[in-house]
Formats: structure tokens, C-alpha cells, sequence
């Protein structure tokens, strides 16, 4: 009886142990469950290769969030706290749009006609001969401001060329190592260069306000554009009429709006907004290719087209052929004693040359 029993008793503890493994996996269906729903799931998106971004980056209503409202920043600082500014997609648009592309076309057509110019007419030069009697035209003083002023002009001209074409210029030829170094070399010449150039045009604007201001005879050589097509002689004082129109236009008009504009991108601690220096650096680039095409007619008249106007700068002294040839009512001046200017013997200064 005992035995049997026990023999009922051992079947029963061998059966259960048998079923215990089934049953526990039949009361626990759910588990099953998302580790199918886990090989049903999409993979997640893999970031772009090359990038550091993490899965799920690419949220639009996150970035849209952040876009649309301002956020905690802990540094202080103005607009520190707007991570994303949408008016700087739109400066990006104008100034690598128009500005650039209208640019280039503003900058190229003064080169062309004055190309086109010089082969046709040639340089400009006296009829009659040279005398050796010099008269002087420009001071030390003036020269030294002229000088500092157009150097540092043509330094911040060539350098603004690199940073707003280089990449659609430079770029593709030296290639993006060279391209680098050569945009920082310039930005850097360009913030530096700046200020003196600001202060070269206050102390030139001071020295030569005077003499550009507008008189009578001075319409008579703008209606005749200085005889520079027809060959005419047309009597001026000691500016003409286009040098005056170059110096209001370029030296005080253009020049200064890029000196105040180059001053707010040049020292953003003055706690301007974005939305300012984006304005400025737009007026500053369009004021800038303006000055530098007029700019072109100046240097090309100054160098190669005129014989004499280079040595004039340098020496400060000019023949009385040309004085009288190209300013005749200051000539007359000079001659009758009215201007301070001292009329000197050739071998008292260096003679003008072509």
C-alpha cells in the first residue's frame, strides 16, 4: 500500500516538473509580443556620413520650436538666447545672390570701357611742349593723406574681392587649403586695415573740402564731359568738374557710409543685433563695389591715362604746360599771384614725366 503510493506520489512531482516549463511560457503571452513588434519596427535613420549627428536629428517640429520662439541660454549677451534667426537665410539669399552676381557685373563694366577707351584715345597729353617751370599742385601733407588713403583703399578692395568672389574666383584654382589661409589672411588685413583707412579720408576730406567746392565755370565742363571725347580744351580751376563730382559721390558719400557700416561689422561688442550687422554688411558690400568702379576711372586717369597726373602725386609738382592745358583758371591764379602756391625753377624739383 505505502509503496504504492509513494510510486503515485513520485509520477505526480515527475508530471508537474514536466509541465511547469509549458505553463510558464503559456501565462506570459505579452512577452512574446514586443520583441515581434521590435523586429516589425523601421530601423532608425542613419545619419549622413561624414556628419556627427545623432539618430533622430532631424525633427522639423524640434528645429521649428527653436526657431519660432526664443530660448535659455545661459551666457549673457544680447540675442544670445535665439538660436536660429530666420532673417539670416534671407541676408544669405541677397548677399550671395544679387550683390554678388550684380556685383561682378558693376565692377566689370569700368574695366571694359576704360580698356576699350584706351585703345581708342590712347593716354591724354599736353599739345604743347614742356616749359621746365613747375608750379606746385599738391603739399606733403596732402600727398602723405592722399597716399595712406589710397593704399589702404586698394588694400581693403582687393581684399573685400577675396571675401565676397573668391570662392567663385579663387576657389576652383588654388583649392580649398590655399583658398583658407588666403580669406583669413585677407579678413584680418581688411578689420585692421579699416580704421586707418577712416582716418586717412577724415584728414583728406579736411584738406581738400575746400577746393571741390562748386563753381560757376564748372557746369561748362560737366556739359562738355572736359572735352575727354572731343579733344576741346575746357578751362577748370584746380579740381575739375568730374574730380569734384568723384570727390562728393566717392570720397564723401560712399566712403563714409563704408567707413560707418565697416565700423559696426568690424566691432560687433557695440551690442548690435544680428538684424543690424546683416543690414550693414549688405549696404557695405553694395557701397563698396560702387566706390571701387568709380574708383577705376580715377586710378586709370591718375596712372597711365594722363601724362603728367602721377607725377603731380608724387613729386607735388607739375610743368606749366600741363597746369595750363588741364586747369587754366587755377593756372591764371597761380601766375597772378592769388594762390599760395610757389612756381619753381625745373632743377628746384624733379621734373614731370609721362
Amino acid at each position: 500500500m505505502k509503496s504504492t503510493f509513494a510510486r503515485g506520489i513520485g509520477a505526480l512531482v515527475v508530471a508537474l516538473a514536466a509541465w511547469l516549463p509549458f505553463g510558464a511560457s503559456a501565462q506570459q503571452p505579452a512577452a512574446t509580443q514586443p520583441a515581434a513588434a521590435a523586429q516589425e519596427a523601421a530601423p532608425a535613420p542613419k545619419p549622413a556620413a561624414g556628419t556627427t549627428a545623432g539618430p533622430g536629428w532631424n525633427n522639423p517640429p524640434s528645429w521649428n520650436d527653436v526657431s519660432t520662439q526664443q530660448q535659455y541660454a545661459s551666457v549673457p549677451g544680447r540675442e544670445t538666447n535665439v538660436l536660429i534667426q530666420g532673417a539670416g537665410h534671407e541676408w544669405r539669399k541677397i548677399r550671395n545672390g544679387p550683390v554678388t552676381f550684380y556685383g561682378g557685373i558693376v565692377l566689370l563694366i569700368p574695366l571694359a570701357v576704360l580698356v576699350l577707351f584706351y585703345l581708342a584715345k590712347g593716354p591724354i597729353k599736353v599739345h604743347d611742349p614742356l616749359t621746365g617751370r613747375l608750379i606746385e599742385r599738391f603739399s606733403s601733407v596732402e600727398r602723405v593723406a592722399h597716399w595712406t588713403m589710397g593704399l589702404s583703399f586698394v588694400v581693403l578692395a582687393l581684399t573685400g574681392i577675396v571675401i565676397l568672389f573668391g570662392k567663385y574666383i579663387l576657389l576652383p584654382i588654388v583649392g580649398h587649403a590655399a583658398f583658407a589661409g588666403l580669406t583669413v589672411l585677407s579678413k584680418n588685413l581688411h578689420n585692421f586695415v579699416g580704421p586707418l583707412f577712416i582716418f586717412a579720408l577724415v584728414i583728406f576730406i579736411t584738406l581738400f573740402i575746400r577746393e571741390n567746392l562748386w563753381k560757376s565755370y564748372d557746369g561748362q565742363w560737366l556739359g562738355k564731359f572736359g572735352g575727354l571725347l572731343s579733344g576741346e580744351h575746357v578751362p577748370s580751376g584746380k579740381f575739375n568738374a568730374g574730380e569734384k563730382v568723384l570727390f562728393w559721390t566717392l570720397v564723401v558719400g560712399l566712403c563714409t557710409v563704408i567707413s560707418v557700416t565697416g565700423l559696426i561689422l568690424n566691432f560687433p561688442n557695440w551690442n548690435q543685433g544680428r538684424e543690424a550687422m546683416q543690414l550693414a554688411n549688405v549696404i557695405h558690400g553694395i557701397c563698396a563695389i560702387l566706390a571701387m568702379s568709380m574708383a577705376c576711372f580715377h586710378i586709370y586717369l591718375g596712372t597711365v591715362g594722363m601724362q603728367g597726373a602721377l607725377a603731380a602725386m608724387k613729386t607735388g609738382y607739375v610743368d606749366e604746360t600741363w597746369a595750363k592745358e588741364h586747369h587754366q583758371y587755377w593756372y591764371d591764379e597761380v601766375k597772378a599771384g592769388k594762390r599760395p602756391e610757389k612756381v619753381v625753377a625745373g632743377s628746384a624739383q624733379p621734373a614731370t614725366g609721362d
